[in-house]
């Protein structure tokens, strides 16, 4: 999956990000059921360069890659690799938190 994530480089302020696995299982051993909601936590695989504020100034990004975030439950654009897996494009300011370990 590496290689093809080095050639989808996010433009501007978008950061690329894998979703967590959900949980089907519990620590007892009970299976939950597949229809859960969607998993809100995501590793950032890609960041865009930063965007541009009203004076032309270059603003950095605020995450890197490998950092793990809180994500909205709507948003974001699907993205799909050649190795069927699936990721997401999201603006850097719809991202609602940064999950520090």
């Amino acid at each position: 999956m590496a290689v093809a994530i080095k050639r989808l480089i996010p433009m501007l302020d978008r950061v690329l990000v894998q979703r967590a696995d959900a949980i089907t299982k519990t620590k007892g051993g009970v299976l939950l059921p597949e229809n859960q909601k969607k998993v809100l936590q995501a590793t950032v695989v890609a960041v865009g360069p930063g965007s541009r504020n009203e004076q032309g100034q270059h603003v950095p990004m605020n995450i890197k890659v490998g950092d793990h975030v809180l994500l909205p439950e709507y948003g974001g654009t699907k993205v799909v690799l050649e190795e069927d897996k699936e990721l997401h494009l999201f603006r850097e300011s719809d991202i609602l938190a940064k999950i520090e370990s």
